[in-house]
């Protein structure tokens, strides 16, 4: 084989053995695809290789390539123990693509005693690699001397500490769980590269323990951000929450050096970096400021907040306080909760303002951002600069962007006629036709909802349809829970992917009639169109008071409809909340076999009474959600069989899990199909199609997946869809 063909099988070798993009084996939600892929590709080039072509001498690799070659080819399988023969079985077959027993026989065959002699030579070919990747980049081994929890507290409570044993994930462990093979480091966790091509890692089997060859970082230090204490270096454990560093801020990261006498935490980046005792910012004060680093609750003139878990710098004889992290905040900026740019203020007018991000009070005798157009829109400091409302660019000294010309979405062709951009081919017409009747067939191909009331357009030649104001949506947006401008996106007929192509506000999956997408690369946001033209104040039928947008960046509150946790309109007069999910449903709708309106209830916490679903014909949760006809009819129906999957419609198609899943029109609603995972009745309008069962929603779906591959778990974010 010539040196080519080596180079390629090296290259193959550490794409699992490099610890920056390690396949762990151990995991239960393994990217089998990948390991598959690289599998077949050793394997297509080893049968290849010819022995007797090799040239001699052989290098290392290749000397110990050729003995395991010779050893599939000559060993007898039925001499071997099973989880052997199984893997060198699945390995004689050379595809990958749809086998999901390959982990399993893996971690069977190495934990065989003695150990077999084609197990040796692959431990040691993934060893030799190992090195040979070691002396291209640097290695530093994290040592972690205790696991960490944040309780209830605030404060950090040590779950378990180096001396007293060996912690995996967080948890205790036995020392006979240590091994060379979960030692490898396909089993490491990498955490911070500091651009001099170092990477620190942490392998999860010992610690560091059986790392001697690499240099460690250290496990105790002194800072001069905490004189009174050394720092030890800790885990944070993988379930727990986190707080901010006390340098930079910004959250504790998974790995920190922390004091547990004083509760104090300091990043690993920030631990090795010293403080700067004075600094001159003549953009913030005209004096030299001074460190303070005793922790204690003094107002920053910044933000107006009085917490100490962050430094400060102060000028005592002008009365002057900064915390470290208010230093770097921008002085003009534009945000997506407001129209033109705010710039910082050091106070503000007398008068009673409000913040346009949390809606609470604002301090006027501290800092905080105005309108710079004379609005009377203000902000606090830390509102404005959260992730979720601010894109991170400092416009101070920037010249104010010109307003791109939107494309209107349709063109009037002539009373009535539109040329819609998402529908190139054919010629629209308006149908105002207000006493139709209902067709629960005739979908909107925007947001995949039927023509219950009002005009819609419909093209002159094929089904294509949409509701008046869906065809009037503006092609660019700006929305309140995003920084950055957004594209809509109309006629997608790609393949939806289950777990990339989520809505951003309600989770559910997107792409399947017209949607909102982020135009800025490597952004991934993306809303329905529903959820896109959802703002705030929102008045809603659910409760009395406006509700607004006011939750931080990754906050989840409970959602007092669903009791979902998700990004939500808040009340600020009480604790109400509603996901966009719960908001975004119609309030009145129309059923074909009644010829009333049915509305919206919330239901009743004191109801008693018994009620069944018109269409499947199972009780109905008077407590819950429902829609229902208030002319005397008593018709109650569930949300699901009314309005079936609000974002699928029936052609389209989504992959989870490597399967092909079909959206098909539920053509037997009257007869009631049957669902192949949960053995209940399908009554909505669509179900799924998936390696041949027919399935009722998209909860079975991939319950029915991991089943099959042995992995059936409950899985809490597929509780909207049960």
């Amino acid at each position: 084989m010539d040196s080519k063909t080596e180079s390629k099988l090296i290259s193959l070798t550490s794409q699992i053995m490099s610890p920056a993009k390690s396949m762990r084996f151990d995991l239960d939600w393994v990217d089998e695809k990948r390991i598959n892929s690289f599998i077949t590709k050793v394997m297509s080039l080893v049968s290849l290789m010819d022995l007797d072509l090799q040239p001699k001498p052989e290098s290392e690799f290749m000397s110990l390539t050729t003995q395991i070659i010779s050893l599939l080819h000559s060993i007898d399988l039925e001499s071997q123990p099973k989880p052997l023969s199984n893997l060198i079985s699945l390995l004689s077959q050379g595809n990958f693509d749809h086998n999901t027993d390959f982990r399993l026989f893996f971690r069977q065959t190495i934990a065989l005693e003695p150990e077999p002699v084609f197990v040796s030579l692959i431990y040691q070919i993934f060893s030799l690699v190992i090195s040979m990747n070691s002396k291209k980049e640097k290695l530093i081994s994290l040592c972690p001397q205790a696991c960490v929890v944040l309780g209830n507290n605030g404060k950090f409570d040590v779950i378990v500490r180096k001396q007293e044993g060996q912690f995996h994930r967080g948890k205790a462990i036995p020392w006979s769980r240590d091994s060379k093979w979960e030692c490898l480091p396909f089993n490491w966790k990498t955490y911070w590269s500091n651009g001099e091509d170092v990477t620190h890692f942490r392998c999860r089997n010992c610690d560091g323990d059986n790392h001697k060859e690499y240099n460690k970082a250290p496990v105790e230090i002194k800072h001069s951000l905490h004189r009174k204490h050394s720092l030890q270096l800790v885990l944070l454990d993988e379930s727990s929450y986190t707080r901010v560093c006390y340098c930079c801020d910004e959250d504790l990261k998974k790995m920190f050096y922390y004091c547990h006498a004083c509760d104090f935490g300091l990043n690993f980046v920030c631990a090795k970096k010293e403080a700067i005792l004075y600094i001159d910012q003549p953009k913030w004060h005209e004096h030299t400021l001074a460190l303070f680093l005793r922790k204690t609750s003094l107002t920053c003139n910044a933000c107006a907040l009085s917490h100490s878990s962050c430094p400060l710098y102060m000028c005592p004889p002008c009365d002057f306080v900064i915390h470290k992290s208010c230093i770097s905040l921008p002085r003009l900026i534009r945000i997506s909760r407001h129209f033109h740019r705010i710039a910082f203020t050091t106070s503000f007018d007398q008068g009673d303002w409000s913040c346009g991000v949390c809606r609470k009070k604002i301090d006027n005798d501290y800092g905080g951002y105005a309108c710079v157009k004379g609005c009377s829109y203000a902000a606090h400091s830390k509102c404005a600069t959260q992730s979720n409302v601010w894109d991170g660019q400092e416009l101070e000294g920037e010249p104010e962007d010109i307003e791109e010309e939107v494309l209107p979405p349709f063109l009037k062709i002539s009373d009535g006629i539109i040329h819609h951009f998402s529908h190139q081919q054919h010629h629209m017409k308006l149908d105002e036709n207000t006493g139709r009747d209902y067709d629960e067939n005739k979908h909107c191909e925007a947001c995949i909802r039927p023509i219950y009331f009002g005009n819609f357009y419909s093209c002159l030649q094929c089904d294509f349809i949409l509701h008046e104001e869906c065809a009037n949506l503006s092609r660019k947006i700006h929305h309140p829970i995003h920084p950055h401008l957004l594209n809509l996106i109309g006629g997608y007929d790609g393949v939806i992917n289950y777990y990339n192509d989520k809505c951003s506000a309600c989770i559910g999956l997107c792409k399947g009639g017209f949607f909102y997408e982020c135009g800025k690369e490597g952004c991934k946001f993306m809303l329905h169109v529903q959820c896109a033209t959802t703002s705030e104040p929102l008045v809603h039928e659910s409760h009395i008071h406006p509700l607004f947008l006011t939750s931080k960046p990754g906050e989840k509150i409970r959602c007092s409809v669903c009791k979902d946790s998700s990004e939500t309109f808040n009340c600020i007069e009480c604790d109400f909340a509603l996901c966009f999910y719960c908001a975004i449903l119609p309030h009145k709708v129309r059923y074909k076999h009644d010829k009333h309106t049915l509305t919206l209830s919330y239901g009743k916490e004191t109801s008693t009474k018994t009620s069944w679903c018109e269409d499947c014909e199972a009780k109905i949760n008077l407590k819950g959600r429902f829609y229902t006809c208030n002319e005397y009819c008593c018709v109650t129906l569930h949300i699901k069989c009314t309005l079936g999957d609000l974002h699928m419609r029936p052609g389209s198609t989504w992959i989870t899990f490597g399967n092909k899943v079909d959206v098909l029109p539920n053509n037997n609603r009257m007869s009631r199909s049957i669902c192949s995972f949960c053995a209940k009745h399908c009554p909505h309008k669509i179900v799924y199609m998936c390696s041949g069962l027919i399935l009722c929603s998209q909860s079975c779906v991939v319950r029915s997946i991991l089943h099959k591959r042995g992995r059936y778990r409950e899985l809490a974010f597929l509780s909207r869809y049960n």
